[in-house]
């Protein structure tokens, strides 16, 4: 088994321009998972393992190896190294380097009857982390992110979503491309909007369903707005009229999901 003890090795140092440019990883076509649930996710999710790196000093060989294929480079580094590529505070002692899958919108494949939600240009790592978790306690059919601000390897959304962005379909395109591909596949499109909406809970939601969401800045452009089959609202009592996007596209699913009898 090959082992690293310097942080200055020349491959750490490619790892660790891996973690923080996405320049780097969309070139590679890989990225960098760093922890144990989430690399289980990402094996369950039919992720590719190329390297696994992990240090004895968070976590014993057994345990670290347990599950992963023979086919997997396997390298133990030192705490010094594993610090230096950690990403969390919280140490678990293991990373893994993974192949990127395709996020091209003809590529998903959906079940009849889906339930997607889409989200236009969300910027922050966390609201992305969070959506991406609603989606999977939900096991919805899809995540659709139009006109996206980052990528979705970014190790801060995958810190975020606690390994979700593993376990359900995503697909990313602009807002023109994402709209065509819904309507080609006769999927309804209910925008949250202020605009000329409708109070979301008189609607059904058992057909082919995408809930499409902005940010809380700006909300959704018009474009969206126009293509939308019908604009909805959670209705609010408070003085402010908005949310956190993750919040109400959660209310919004899980009354899908309600109709659907879950």
């Amino acid at each position: 088994m090959k082992k690293i003890d310097s942080p200055q090795n020349s491959y750490i140092k490619s790892l660790i321009q891996l973690q923080e440019k996405s320049k780097n990883r969309k070139q590679s076509g890989t990225f960098i998972i760093e922890g144990l649930r989430e690399i289980q996710l990402a094996q369950k999710g039919n992720y590719t393992l190329l390297t696994v790196l992990f240090c004895a000093d968070y976590l014993p060989e057994e345990k670290a190896l347990q599950g992963i294929s023979k086919t997997v480079e396997i390298i133990e580094i030192s705490k010094e190294v594993y610090q230096k590529l950690a990403y969390r505070d919280t140490t678990e002692g293991i990373l893994a380097i993974a192949l990127s899958k395709s996020l091209l919108l003809q590529d998903l494949k959906l079940r009849e009857n889906p339930l997607i939600l889409v989200a236009e240009a969300p910027e922050k790592p966390g609201n992305i982390g969070a959506l991406l978790r609603t989606a999977d306690a939900a096991n919805i059919d899809a995540v659709i992110i139009a006109n996206p601000k980052s990528d979705l390897y970014n190790p801060n959304i995958i810190r975020s979503s606690v390994g979700a962005v593993f376990t359900t379909p995503v697909a990313t395109g602009s807002t023109d491309e994402v709209i065509a591909y819904l309507k080609s596949h006769d999927i309804a499109i209910y925008c949250a909007t202020l605009q000329d909406s409708t109070s979301y809970h008189t609607l059904n939601y058992q057909t082919a369903t995408a809930f499409v969401v902005g940010t809380e800045a700006t909300g959704l452009s018009e474009t969206w707005r126009l293509a939308s089959t019908k604009n909805i609202i959670i209705p609010m009592s408070g003085e402010i009229d908005s949310m956190n996007v993750s919040v109400a596209a959660s209310i919004l699913i899980f009354e899908a999901k309600r109709q659907r009898g879950f």
